[in-house]
């Protein structure tokens, strides 16, 4: 089992990479730049800023330093949010990403597998076609469609939890 493991994080590295390198050129594909906005900028300051950020370089050579920071855990620093790097972003959203995650895997869990079982018991029955009628519907109706009626249902309608925000769940 561990070495089926490690096989599969193995092959999850190139996949990875792959990834990253299309994400990287379709970027810089993509018409427009980060510091396009609503007004244009001056051409020193937009000069400088494509320096700062080296956008400036040959494209291989933005690649090159992209991957070599990545592969130091270092994501760069956010177009969006002055002085602040997007490891410090990812890292400040972090614990409120953990809490919701593993508040889902517990109540897919808590629910899941009871219901599962039910269903695997009671084959070819109301119960088990309304279970796996429900976790189909739950994996072919888009999380967009889905998010928004569960929040006016569970928020608006119920109160049962907030509608917006987090502030740990209050």
């Amino acid at each position: 089992m561990l070495s089926y493991t490690l096989k599969r994080l193995l092959q999850a590295i190139p996949t990875m990479l792959i990834v990253i390198t299309i994400s990287f050129f379709l970027m810089r594909i993509a018409p427009g730049g980060p510091f396009d906005g609503e007004r244009a900028l001056p051409p020193e300051i937009e000069a400088n800023l494509m320096a700062a950020y080296h956008l400036d370089e040959p494209l291989p050579m933005q690649y090159l330093r992209y991957m070599g920071n990545l592969l130091q855990g270092d994501f760069g620093p956010s177009f969006k949010y002055k002085d602040f790097s997007v490891t410090e972003l990812i890292l400040q959203g972090f614990p409120v990403s953990l809490e919701i995650g593993g508040l889902a895997i517990l109540l897919a869990l808590l629910l899941g597998l009871p219901l599962g079982v039910i269903a695997a018991l009671k084959r070819n029955s109301t119960v088990d076609y309304l279970v796996m009628g429900t976790a189909l519907a739950g994996i072919a109706i888009p999380n967009f469609v889905i998010a928004p009626i569960l929040a006016l249902v569970f928020g608006v309608l119920l109160a049962w939890l907030p509608a917006g925000g987090w502030n740990g769940g209050a």
